[in-house]
């Protein structure tokens, strides 16, 4: 059986190889590649991520246990992946970034390849064939990779107040991420994790809802021309209510409860954060542009106004997430 080993990526190969996108993403070395062949010994379809366990020789010599993280039953799925895909006995050889911390025997796939040549590994941005046309907000759809990456790099150079510069020096990913928790972010970063997950909106009357694959969020916009109440209770994904403008959906959100890293990268949240977003159909049908605008005096120096995109994806099909606290919290052990 082949030993593990861990090989440097030169900056120019980075590009080459599979994006990546997960909540435990920052644990792993993005910068090398773990190589080993083993043979599985767990394969777990279950969420926030699909866990595989393989036994390997390490370069020592001895046998260790390969804990390998992919992603979530959503992803896997539209990769090819089924409950079926591996069974313990399964030789295996994987790739992978491995995790940063000192003698743990992780890493988080790049691809697997099984005995008959078979390769396995994970596929994002799915193309749409070019008639998917929307003739309104409601339907499924997933995010435009270009403009959610521009969106992030805008909100993380957001100037922030000395509370926010604080609290970025101190964000520790590991001990601070909630998704750990199996809950869900809040706006905006709920709207950007449809790079990876489809996002789907429902119109009724009164009420939109609008649900992420991400952890089963559901944030309901009521329509009725209510406001918001003053003693209402912060929860993740606040309270909103909502109008329409020209076609248009206009989105104005408050009370939502502190959660961590939010609003960019390691910058938390308020209770007085306040958001606007509005959604907008493109004149071809084919995306949504959705303008965001972002208040939260505690931790953010000034306002931030961003622009990201949604394709329609109406032949994907929508997952439930069902979070498992006790696989989800596999990565921080």
């Amino acid at each position: 059986m082949r030993s593990s080993i861990i090989i440097p990526i030169a900056a120019g190969a980075l590009a080459a190889l599979p994006a990546i996108g997960h909540h435990s993403e920052a644990g792993y070395d993005s910068e090398s590649v773990a190589a080993f062949e083993g043979t599985v010994t767990h394969y777990g379809w279950r969420n926030p991520h699909v866990y595989i366990t393989v036994e390997a020789t390490a370069e020592s010599g001895e046998t260790v246990e390969w804990l390998v993280e992919t992603g979530a039953t959503p992803i896997m799925a539209r990769s090819g992946w089924t409950p079926q895909s591996l069974a313990p006995g399964d030789v295996v050889s994987v790739r992978g970034h491995p995790d940063k911390r000192a003698g743990k025997y992780g890493v988080i796939l790049l691809s697997l390849t099984k005995e008959d040549g078979t390769v396995l590994a994970q596929v994002h941005g799915a193309t749409e064939p070019p008639d998917a046309v929307a003739t309104s907000l409601a339907g499924v759809w997933r995010g435009v990779p270009a403009s959610i990456g521009s969106f992030g790099r805008a909100l993380n150079s957001t100037p922030l107040t000395a509370a926010g510069e604080a609290a970025r020096a101190s964000y520790d990913y590991m001990a601070d991420m909630r998704a750990a928790e199996c809950i869900a972010p809040q706006s905006p970063r709920i709207i950007t994790s449809n790079v990876l997950y489809l996002s789907e909106i429902e119109i009724g009357d009164d009420i939109v809802f609008i649900r992420s694959e991400y952890l089963d969020a559901v944030r309901a916009v009521y329509m009725d021309g209510r406001g918001h109440p003053e003693d209402v209770e912060p929860t993740p994904q606040g309270h909103s209510i909502g109008r329409w403008e020209d076609g248009a959906l206009v989105v104005d959100t408050v009370a939502f409860a502190e959660q961590q890293s939010v609003n960019g990268q390691g910058v938390p949240s308020s209770p007085q954060k306040h958001t606007i977003e509005r959604y907008a159909l493109s004149d071809d049908g084919r995306r949504l542009t959705i303008d965001v605008f972002l208040e939260d005096p505690v931790y953010l120096a000034e306002p931030f106004s961003g622009t990201l995109e949604w394709q329609y994806s109406p032949t994907l099909s929508f997952h439930s997430y069902n979070c498992d606290p006790e696989i989800s919290s596999i990565f921080l052990q």
